[in-house]
């Protein structure tokens, strides 16, 4: 298992066994480079060992306040701070935490272990549990390695990639014997095997009344201020800090306000593709403008299709779950370049979901159905055309996808359709595809990535903010508003930009021979989750399968075998 973890932490090893537990840890150092801060860290006066995977951006501030407490370090890290804390405050030390953490504690006197996730899961936490009993690490692949996993695969996780666009919540994976801790989750394991869970956060989308008055500059200048704070929250390091800059707005903004706050010769990087089908495969001319007006240390990549096919081997044994967008191979290539310059980089991740950026939202604002208007432009396909699409003994019984998506939706604690949409996606698409993405991709090449938009102050204002204060402008209008008074405005007004991989969205060539052999590969006969007519329709013509977020519908079932292959499922 730490093997496979070596690329998340090529700095440092260990493991400590003791009565029925084991905890082991690979270390990227970014907090006290000394091993004073090795993990799995012990501490025999408490009792308490911890594996902890992530980053407390307050330790400084918490370690003071446990020092008052009488309590003495042995080293300068955040790693003891987070045992300490544990020890002071007990399970509610996670409400005192600043950052994105995945970490398990030891409790030497009574066996009982400690899971926990961070609150929007940017920190991944998979487990497996039998009679034999519990395993957990932070990417999947790492269970894999050791055996003894049922590795079938769960129908209902597939009904949720085939449908709800790659997603598949928590505790599911698309492997039946590996789950994952939910977000914002504290497992207790008793040594007898008893498990109880605590949901530690779970803000509410709804208006404040003590907030009734505010103007839309009020809103925008809360949110910048909160901004700025987060960003320098996360620059909290004892190496350089970079930046990756797509030449969004996100990116962008916190390039300016980094700036700023005096930052001088930051590193920023930008990665770009060959164009395909017309379609432009790069936004280099908006990362440009701001690393130039900004004087940064720029680095920018142009990925050759030669480049980008010999990558996506890598770039598939580096996901812990299957996932489909293009981005992965964009963030997998850049981060590669990046590890070369710098261990951490700040990244824009959060922000569509959090501000209300994604072109589905402005319709949900008039909606009398929020879960069918929904399904109709996120949804890849129906229940329906899934029928129609893969063999029956995968197919479950009802929409499970829908009805999952609808049990969030019609939550309370969300006062318009576009809060409960916003809602739904921040605080799990986003967990399950932009931020999991970002972790997989940069983590593969001993990488950390730090995305301020999901400091949980910042969304918990942003979960307060009027959905039509998010909706103007296009789109995060009052983070476009904020930005007005940072950055230049020609990436501000600009129509919205994706990282494009154009040959990943239009199959051909060599592309589509290497989905063509996976689809026909043995495992996949044997498997047999496509009807054939369908897999045969959409070998012949990639390009007339899009789904309604313009995803190919053939890269979509390709990428998943192709995963399934490159881990041996």
């Amino acid at each position: 298992m730490m093997e496979a973890l070596n690329p998340r932490g090529p700095d440092g090893a260990g493991m400590i066994m003791h009565g029925n537990a084991a905890l082991s840890h690979r270390r990227l150092k970014i907090i006290d480079l000394s091993d004073k801060s090795r993990q799995p860290m012990v501490d025999e006066e408490l009792g308490l060992t911890i594996a902890f995977n992530g980053c407390i951006y307050n330790y400084p501030e918490l370690r003071s306040e446990l020092q008052e407490r009488g309590y003495r370090f042995f080293s300068d890290g955040d790693t003891e701070v987070v045992l300490k804390a544990y020890h002071a405050w007990g399970k509610e030390c996670v409400d005192r935490f600043l950052g994105m953490f995945a970490f398990a504690i030891h409790e030497r006197d009574t066996g009982r272990l400690i899971m926990v996730r961070d609150r929007l899961g940017i920190k991944p936490l998979y487990y497996t549990q039998n009679a034999a009993g519990l395993r957990f690490a932070s990417s999947l692949p790492a269970l894999l390695k050791a055996g003894d996993v049922d590795t079938s695969i769960d129908r209902y996780a597939l009904h949720n990639y085939l449908t709800f666009h790659a997603v598949v919540p928590p505790p599911r994976t698309i492997i039946k014997g590996i789950k994952k801790l939910p977000p914002a989750t504290i497992r207790v394991v008793e040594a007898d095997g008893r498990i109880s869970d605590t949901l530690y956060w779970n803000p509410r989308y709804e208006r404040d009344p003590a907030l009734s008055g505010l103007s839309s500059e009020e809103w925008r200048d809360r949110v910048l201020d909160l901004l700025r704070t987060a960003i320098r929250r996360r620059m909290v390091a004892d190496v350089p800090v970079g930046v990756l800059l797509s030449g969004g707005v996100d990116s962008s903004l916190i390039v300016g306000l980094l700036a700023e706050q005096g930052q001088h010769e930051l590193m920023t990087f930008s990665v770009g593709f060959e164009e395909a089908h017309g379609e432009k495969g790069d936004e280099f001319a908006y990362s440009d403008l701001i690393a130039k007006h900004y004087g940064t240390d720029h680095h920018k990549i142009s990925v050759s299709s030669k480049r980008l096919l010999d990558a996506l081997p890598g770039t598939f044994a580096a996901m812990s779950e299957p996932m489909v967008s293009y981005d992965n191979v964009g963030f997998y290539l850049l981060s590669q370049e990046v590890s070369k310059h710098i261990k951490v980089v700040q990244s824009g991740q959060g922000a569509d979901e959090v501000f209300g950026g994604y072109h589905w939202y402005p319709p949900l604002a008039s909606s009398n159905d929020v879960v069918a208007d929904y399904a109709r432009v996120f949804f890849d396909r129906s229940h329906e055309r899934l029928a129609e699409q893969t063999n029956p003994e995968w197919l479950v019984d009802e929409d499970f996808s829908r009805n999952l998506v609808a049990a969030y939706l019609n939550q309370p604690g969300a006062d318009t359709p576009v809060d409960a949409a916003l809602r739904l996606d921040t605080h799990v698409m986003l967990v399950d595809d932009p931020v999991k993405r970002v972790d997989n991709m940069t983590m593969a090449w001993g990488l950390e990535a730090r995305v301020p938009f999901l400091d949980h102050e910042l969304v918990e204002l942003a979960a307060k903010i009027p959905p039509e204060e998010k909706l103007k402008h296009g789109g995060k209008g009052v983070l476009k508003d904020a930005a007005r008074l940072v950055i230049p405005s020609e990436v501000i007004d600009r129509k919205k930009g994706y990282f494009p991989v154009p040959q990943l969205k239009y199959i051909d060539g060599p592309y589509l021979e290497m989905v063509r052999d996976a689809l026909s590969a043995r495992p996949a006969r044997e498997r047999a989750i496509l009807r054939q007519d369908y897999q045969e329709r959409l070998l012949s013509d990639p390009t007339a399968y899009l789904t309604p977020l313009r995803g190919s519908e053939l890269w979509q079932v390709g990428l998943l075998e192709l995963w399934l292959q490159t881990h041996g499922i």
